[in-house]
C-alpha cells in the first residue's frame, strides 16, 4: 500500500482535514499517488498544501479553501483510476487546472456547468477540462459560426476537431474541411518547394496529429482520398460555398480583414465554423490589421456565433507554458504602460 508522510506537523494557523477513499483498492491507489509520490507532491505544490496519506486514508493541511480544492481533486483523480492502467501526471495537471481551482486561487467568481459534455471519437470519449473548455464545446454545439481565442496549449484547436469528427461519425456532416492562412512567423513560404498547398502542409501538421490521435492514421487517409477531409489553404476557399460541412480556420490572427470576412461568408446550409487563434500573436506585415481582432469588434453580440476567450489559466500543457504566457503577458502590460506613460 502506498504511503506518504510528507506532514510531519501541522503549520501554524492551518487547517486540517481527514477523510477516506473507498473502494480499498491497492494498485488505484498506487496510480493515484504516482511513482515516489509525484502526484501528491503535484498537488501540494500547487495548492500550496501538505498531503499525508496511509492506506486509503488520507490527511490534509493548509488553507481552507486549499484543502476543499484538493480534496475534490483527489476523489476525482480517484475516480479517473477506476479500470485504468495509468495516471499520468499530464492527466494530474489538467485537473488541477479546472477553473474551480483556480477561482480559489484568485478569489474570482466561477459558475460551473451542471452537466460535463464528453465528446465520442472512434479511439474513446474526449472530455474538456474545466469550465472554460466545456464552454467552448457547448458554444460550437449550439452555434454555427464559433470563435475560440487565446494562447497556445488551451486546446481550442484540438477540441475543435474532436468537435468536427464527432459531427462526422454521427453523420450530421458530410465534410470536413481545415484551413489556414499561408502565413507563418519568420517563414517566407517561396522559398519552400512545391505547389501553395505542398507548402502549407507542414503548417497544418496539429491539425493532422489530432485526426491521427482521433480516428487513426489508414482511415485519415482514406478520408482524404475520398475528399471527405480537405486540407487546405485560405486562399483556395474564394468562390465557394460549403454546405453540410464542418470549417476549422486555425491561426485565424494571420489573416487579413479582406480574408476573414471572405472566410465567413463561405458559410452554407447545415455547416458549422471554427476560427481559432490568438491575438497577440499576429504575424501579418506591420501596419496589417488582423482579420481576428477586426471580427471580434464586429461580430460580438451578434446572434448565433459564439465567442470563447481563453487565458493563461486554461493552459493544458507542460506546466513551464502557462508560466511562460504569463511572463510574456506581463511584459507587454509593462511595456504598454510606460508607452502610455511616454506620450501623455
Amino acid at each position: 500500500m502506498v504511503e506518504h508522510d510528507t506532514l510531519n506537523a501541522q503549520p501554524t494557523g492551518a487547517s486540517a482535514r481527514q477523510f477516506d477513499l473507498e473502494p480499498i483498492d491497492a494498485h488505484r491507489f498506487a496510480l493515484l499517488c504516482g511513482q515516489f509520490n509525484e502526484h501528491l507532491k503535484q498537488i501540494e505544490q500547487r495548492l500550496g498544501i501538505r498531503i499525508n496519506n496511509r492506506g486509503n486514508h488520507f490527511e490534509l493541511a493548509g488553507n481552507e479553501q486549499m484543502i476543499d480544492a484538493g480534496e475534490d481533486i483527489l476523489r476525482q483523480l480517484y475516480a479517473e483510476t477506476d479500470g485504468a492502467d495509468d495516471l499520468s501526471p499530464e492527466t494530474v495537471h489538467l485537473f488541477l487546472q479546472n477553473a474551480s481551482v483556480e477561482a480559489v486561487i484568485d478569489g474570482s467568481q466561477v459558475v460551473q456547468d451542471l452537466d460535463p459534455i464528453s465528446l465520442k471519437t472512434r479511439k474513446g470519449l474526449i472530455k474538456p477540462r474545466g469550465p472554460n473548455q466545456q464552454k467552448y464545446v457547448r458554444t460550437i454545439l449550439e452555434n454555427d459560426i464559433n470563435f475560440g481565442i487565446g494562447p497556445a496549449g488551451t486546446g481550442k484547436t484540438y477540441l475543435a476537431v474532436a468537435c468536427a469528427v464527432q459531427a462526422l461519425e454521427m453523420e450530421q456532416i458530410r465534410r470536413i474541411l481545415l484551413v489556414r492562412p499561408a502565413v507563418e512567423a519568420g517563414e517566407k513560404l517561396g522559398f519552400l518547394p512545391g505547389d501553395l498547398a505542398q507548402k502549407i502542409d507542414p503548417y497544418l501538421r496539429p491539425l493532422y496529429d489530432a485526426l491521427y490521435e482521433m480516428i487513426g492514421f489508414e482511415r485519415v487517409a482514406r478520408l482524404i482520398e475520398k475528399n471527405v477531409i480537405e486540407v487546405a489553404p485560405l486562399a483556395y476557399m474564394r468562390g465557394r460555398t460549403l454546405n453540410n460541412a464542418f470549417i476549422i480556420l486555425d491561426e485565424s490572427q494571420n489573416t487579413t480583414v479582406e480574408q476573414m470576412k471572405m472566410f465567413l461568408t463561405r458559410i452554407g446550409f447545415g455547416s458549422t465554423a471554427i476560427i481559432t487563434g490568438d491575438i497577440t500573436q499576429v504575424d501579418l506585415p506591420r501596419g496589417t490589421r488582423s482579420g481576428l481582432a477586426h471580427a471580434i469588434e464586429v461580430l460580438e453580440g451578434v446572434p448565433d456565433i459564439g465567442f470563447t476567450m481563453f487565458n493563461s489559466r486554461d493552459v493544458v500543457r507542460h506546466p513551464l507554458v502557462q508560466k511562460i504566457v504569463e511572463a510574456y503577458d506581463q511584459h507587454d502590460r509593462i511595456q504598454q504602460s510606460r508607452k502610455v506613460k511616454g506620450t501623455a
